[in-house]
């Protein structure tokens, strides 16, 4: 009974640490409206273009559903998809989907992200904040995932201005 009540506490203590240790997501806040969204299309298009990466952009209001997408020429179709899959992921759980990537790559219990519905675990999502709200999300896809994320970003800091 004793080592119960040690082992009990143990498990107590650690999901304590844990949960204290996490930071939690922005609230929801009223979906993006079509002027910003056009306002973050361009700058991410621009991003590419500067840098010559043919890419796929989708961005989503904060109930997931697509507001504006755009396939830039001589990029593989797989990637329409996945953009998609990433502003998708960054709206529902409201945080980057290089978390996601992140924790898949640490393997072990890590693995269990892939069992998520509607997680693209692949860096390139981003949510999309307003007064510290989200307000939907970014998706880039059609180059490595690090330089998604940087036409993502590049997107998402149209907001902060």
């Amino acid at each position: 009974m004793k080592k119960a009540i040690i082992l009990f506490s143990l498990i107590l203590s650690i999901a304590a640490t844990t949960a204290l240790a996490q930071t939690p997501p922005p609230p929801y806040g009223a979906p993006i409206s079509h002027t910003d969204a056009k306002r973050i299309m361009a700058s991410a298009v621009a991003e590419a273009m500067k840098n010559k990466w043919n890419v796929a952009i989708a961005i989503v209001d904060s109930g997931g559903h697509l507001v504006l997408f755009e396939r830039m020429d001589g990029v593989q179709y797989g990637s329409v998809e996945v953009a998609n899959g990433k502003a998708q992921t960054a709206a529902a759980f409201r945080r980057a989907t290089k978390t996601f990537q992140d924790t898949v790559s640490a393997g072990g219990e890590g693995l269990r992200t892939l069992a998520m519905p509607g997680v693209t675990p692949l860096e390139g999502g981003i949510p999309l904040l307003l007064d510290g709200k989200v307000v939907g999300a970014i998706g880039v896809s059609g180059v490595t995932s690090a330089q998604d994320a940087q036409i993502a970003a590049a997107g998402a800091g149209v907001l902060l201005k």
